[in-house]
């Protein structure tokens, strides 16, 4: 463990068990311990590397409170600034993580990944303008990093890009062909664009690589209830699409009762058009009652 460095004063300890001092004498002057500034900054990026191993087995209460600790000791390491930054943007705290990674980026200029967290930052504050400078400069430095491609795919969608999204996301699956999140917004952007069997492909192959994720599921669930016209009763008891649509609905969201909020599927990206045929596919009774029920 640490040796904790001890910035308490020592104070002079003369005469207090002594005669009283004479009321014309000087006040005693406690003596401070100077810094070992080397020492900390050592400490710091000790704690920081600690930090980063708690935050790699997902336990990001420990690895902020200790990241937090790491910048004191540390204040003018860019990467330990960075670790905080994006430790905040890991728990949502978007206010908290910008200043400290535009510090880092003062420090560390050419550091794509600084440039990565930066740009996912502005993405989520609703800046995709800013947030696709950042990640394109960072992308210049670092090619194929999928998880920067899928948030500069995210932010063309969000400037309306379509094509320069889908080519993003497509370049983040071929750097990870495992990447489902990309292959997952392809869907999205083609749902927009009124491609909606292409999307449901999309979905699928999605699904196929992640089965237990929701999100795929009820996308499909709402295009195929869209698509089948499985609003009518006696449609959606005879066909297979609409049967299908309600049996992955009811799936997704009993899995996660997050993806029965409309604002909560905007932030995923889901456009107007999926949202309207969202809307409708909640109005089907089985999902009307099970979402009385969440």
């Amino acid at each position: 463990m640490l040796k904790r460095l001890s910035l308490l004063p020592l104070l002079t300890l003369c005469g207090l068990l002594g005669p009283a001092l004479p009321a014309h004498s000087q006040a005693l002057t406690p003596y401070v311990l100077p810094l070992d500034y080397d020492l900390m900054t050592e400490q710091g990026l000790f704690l920081a590397n600690e930090a980063q191993q708690l935050a790699e087995f997902q336990q990001f209460g420990r690895a902020l409170a200790l990241a937090q600790l790491a910048a004191q000791l540390a204040p003018n390491d860019g990467q330990v600034l960075a670790l905080l930054g994006g430790l905040y943007l890991q728990s949502g705290e978007v206010d908290k993580a910008l200043p400290l990674l535009e510090q880092a980026r003062s420090l560390l200029p050419n550091n794509a990944r600084v440039l990565f967290a930066l740009g996912s930052a502005h993405l989520q504050q609703n800046n995709p303008q800013l947030a696709a400078t950042y990640l394109e400069r960072g992308l210049g430095l670092e090619a194929d990093n999928p998880n920067a491609l899928f948030d500069l795919g995210n932010a063309y969608f969000k400037l309306g890009q379509y094509p320069q999204a889908i080519a993003r996301f497509e370049e983040s699956v071929a750097a990870e062909p495992e990447f489902w999140p990309s292959v997952n917004n392809i869907g999205l952007v083609l749902y927009e664009q009124g491609e909606a069997q292409r999307a449901v492909e999309y979905w699928r192959n999605s699904l196929a690589l992640a089965a237990n994720e929701p999100e795929p599921k009820l996308a499909i669930a709402v295009a195929l209830n869209a698509e089948g016209n499985c609003g009518v009763a006696v449609v959606r008891a005879s066909n297979a699409a609409c049967q299908e649509a309600v049996r992955l609905g009811i799936e997704a969201l009993e899995q996660d009762s997050r993806y029965a909020d409309l604002e909560f599927l905007r932030t995923n990206l889901w456009g107007d058009r999926l949202i309207d045929s969202t809307t409708a596919f909640f109005e089907v009774p089985d999902i009307k009652t099970l979402l009385s029920e969440l």
